[in-house]
């Protein structure tokens, strides 16, 4: 579905929902009639564009996470007096919380509990 909006920003005009598709004001457009003459032009151009040859730019992915690893989580339980074991589960938690159980999030979470555990029982760490 797509509908003709109208956009409020230094490139003011109408603008296609579904597309970059855009209409810009024409400078100095102050008489109501000639609002009304560009508002039909405006739907006019709209209804004869064609969305698929006008598509939105692609938005690089940008990594903005400030989140510690999780060894770095676990580490800081350690230190105020947590048992390792309980320090990866509450990490554990924790990540759970801030990704809603994300599926893939949890199981590289749980992977590097168990090997923290696994290090913690072997003594390297």
């Amino acid at each position: 579905m797509r509908a003709l909006v109208w956009i409020e920003n230094p490139d003011a005009g109408w603008s296609c929902s579904a597309c970059s598709w855009k209409f810009p004001v024409p400078t100095f457009l102050s008489d109501p009639a000639a609002r009304r003459a560009y508002d039909r032009l405006a739907s006019a151009r709209f209804n004869e564009h064609a969305c698929e040859t006008v598509p939105f730019p692609p938005e690089p992915m940008v990594n903005t996470s400030k989140e510690p690893p999780f060894v770095e989580r676990v580490r800081k339980l350690l230190k105020v007096g947590y048992k390792p074991k309980d320090a990866v589960e509450i990490a554990l938690q924790d990540v759970a919380l801030e990704h809603r159980n994300d599926s893939k999030i949890m199981a590289q979470a749980r992977a590097a509990g168990e090997a923290f555990l696994r290090r913690v029982r072997e003594g390297l760490i």
